[in-house]
């Protein structure tokens, strides 16, 4: 496993502090983990977990990128709502029932750093997809993970903004009752709200929506550089 570079935001707290910190009900089983360190001419993002979650890697994604110790991958600038779309600055996992929270527990956790103050960094599924959604996006720099089921939507975010160059560790835990955030260790935001099923027949991706035109839907283009990405259940 390789040593990674952990950097904590500029107003972080005490170490008593972060031991009194809310206990999240966490996902156990690891079904997918991405630690995204192919080589510069990689096409294919391997799943570490064992079991064969890869995905293919677009042509203008640059992979091998190193920043302060991590090796990751490189969305290079782009207006996030320019057109034409660009489907090759995608990565893109198919369709797996397992990537898909349905009604239990579920953890993303997702290691990036940006100076941009838009994006979608990664989701499953699109805003009125039939079977709901998933996604992280990063407004005015500020991140926030939604999940959408057959119940509503919750979303939970980092309530200030995290597009400092620096990077940043997000987590958002999904339960039947709650979605929580947790940035470099750290509570940021908790919704308790039930969220229902949710479950697509949509590829994962990340970097950006994989369904629109830059006309009629943006496609929000995340700019800037992940280390890994993880997901789990139960």
């Amino acid at each position: 496993m390789r040593t990674r570079t952990r950097l904590a935001l500029t107003s972080v707290a005490s170490t008593s502090a972060l031991l009194a910190m809310p206990s999240v009900d966490a996902a156990s089983t690891v079904v997918a983990r991405y630690q995204m360190n192919e080589s510069s001419t990689a096409s294919v993002m391997n799943d570490s977990s064992g079991n064969n979650l890869d995905g293919s890697i677009g042509s203008a994604v640059v992979t091998g990128a190193i920043v302060s110790g991590a090796t990751g991958y490189r969305f290079p600038f782009t207006k996030p709502n320019q057109p034409p779309a660009k489907p090759q600055r995608l990565v893109k996992v198919p369709d797996d029932a397992r990537l898909d929270p349905g009604t239990g527990n579920y953890s993303v956790t997702v290691r990036y750093r940006t100076s941009e103050s838009f994006g979608n960094i990664l989701q499953k599924g699109q805003s009125g997809a039939k079977g709901g959604n998933w996604k992280f996006q990063a407004p005015k720099g500020i991140v926030r993970c939604v999940f959408r089921g057959t119940q509503g939507q919750a979303t939970a975010g980092s309530g200030v903004a995290i597009n400092d160059g620096r990077w940043h560790t997000v987590r958002c835990d999904r339960t039947p009752t709650s979605v929580t955030m947790t940035v470099d260790g750290r509570v940021t935001g908790k919704k308790n709200r039930s969220t229902g099923s949710i479950s697509n027949s949509n590829p994962l991706t990340i970097g950006g929506k994989l369904n629109c035109d830059q006309i009629n839907t943006t496609c929000d283009y995340f700019v800037g550089d992940i280390d890994y990405v993880t997901i789990a259940k139960g």
